[in-house]
């Protein structure tokens, strides 16, 4: 299969553009599958009403199918189609977030094929923000299911390079955005619960979601090792977002992780091991590293957070093949910037 690469800017979609994202939209309405922006990371989306695309999707990922995919939709009234009942605090969350970073989990109607949920009597519903998105999913019917644009469990891509370095070769189109504003992916809440439930951390925090709700829960497994139940929200059962060497995060005093980190380099070099350590600005120049990158300031969570998936990838571009990364607070989003390093890492922690 030859992939088509476009560019598209999204603050210009002119005719051109258009042009070329109904011709993108055209390839998902007959089955085919186009990466895409949106303002989390880059999607890989086909029809989420057509169980033959569901199937492509995984098997260009190489994703186990009973991980559920994500169907995006461009306003609320193509809701109602795919699920049997909008519940009241679905359209609260809405009314404040959407478009925006976040998932909604209801029960699906018949229209929504199991091939797209995973298996599930549920599907995982987002509306994004990013106007490339919206206007691809207009064009394609209004319904692309999508799961981040990478092989399954390597880091999500937040460039289009990253998409063409896994995927081409594997989908009819990748449609060039730049690179995207937040760099994880989107929070995922469980609506069906008696108690809406946090499945998957991302930009909007849990006390965003309670000063809507009231009462939210968070899934216990998010911090820590997998627990081996069906998931419901993509991302809980499996290793994701890993780099190809070996990670491993280091908690506790600052001063103590450093000393701690900087005597695991040496060893490593000893033994002709190429190595790489996350830091931030406050100690991006005490490590020992043949490769250290600064992911921010802690004072900008938001900036942690944009340059993660994108350090994981610059290691693999250099063929480092031992990482170490200190922790980050897991509270407001910290909490997703760790979920996301400890599936990387393979939840290997170290705590000094």
């Amino acid at each position: 299969m030859k992939t088509i690469v476009t560019k598209i800017d999204e603050q210009n979609i002119d005719d051109k553009a258009l042009e070329a994202l109904k011709e993108a939209g055209e390839i998902i309405k007959n089955g085919g599958l186009v990466a895409f922006p949106t303002e989390t990371v880059y999607g890989l989306g086909g029809d989420g009403l057509n169980p033959e695309s569901s199937k492509k999707i995984y098997a260009a990922k190489g994703r186990p199918s009973d991980n559920p995919l994500i169907v995006h939709v461009a306003d609320m009234e193509s809701i109602k189609k795919i699920v049997k009942e909008l519940p009241d605090a679905a359209y609260k969350l809405a009314d404040a977030l959407w478009p925006g970073p976040l998932t909604m989990i209801m029960e699906k109607s018949d229209e929504v094929p199991y091939e797209t949920t995973g298996g599930l009597d549920t599907v995982a519903i987002r509306m994004p923000s990013n106007k490339i998105a919206a206007e691809l999913i207009r064009q394609s019917g209004g319904y692309i299911a999508a799961p981040s644009a990478n092989l399954s469990g390597r880091p999500s891509p937040t460039e289009a390079k990253y998409c063409i370095e896994d995927l081409d070769g594997r989908v009819d189109m990748i449609i060039d955005g730049g690179q995207v504003g937040i760099g994880l992916e989107s929070t995922i809440i469980d609506l069906t619960s008696d108690v809406p439930m946090i499945l998957r951390p991302g930009y909007v925090t849990q006390k965003m979601l309670e000063d809507i709700l009231g009462d939210v829960s968070i899934d216990k497994t998010i911090l820590r090792a997998d627990s081996g139940v069906k998931p419901k929200a993509p991302g809980m059962k499996y290793r994701h977002y890993a780099p190809k060497g070996d990670l491993t995060i280091v908690e506790g005093d600052p001063l103590k992780v450093t000393e701690y980190i900087n005597l695991k380099l040496a060893e490593h070099k000893e033994n002709g091991e190429k190595t790489g350590v996350i830091a931030t600005k406050q100690t991006v120049l005490k490590y020992n590293a043949d490769v250290v990158k600064c992911a921010g300031s802690r004072e900008d969570e938001e900036e942690i957070a944009r340059n993660l998936f994108s350090i994981l990838r610059q290691f693999d571009d250099e063929d480092v093949s031992c990482m170490y990364s200190e922790a980050f607070a897991d509270t407001g989003l910290g909490q997703a910037i760790m979920n996301r390093l400890l599936k990387a890492a393979g939840h290997k922690v170290v705590k000094v």
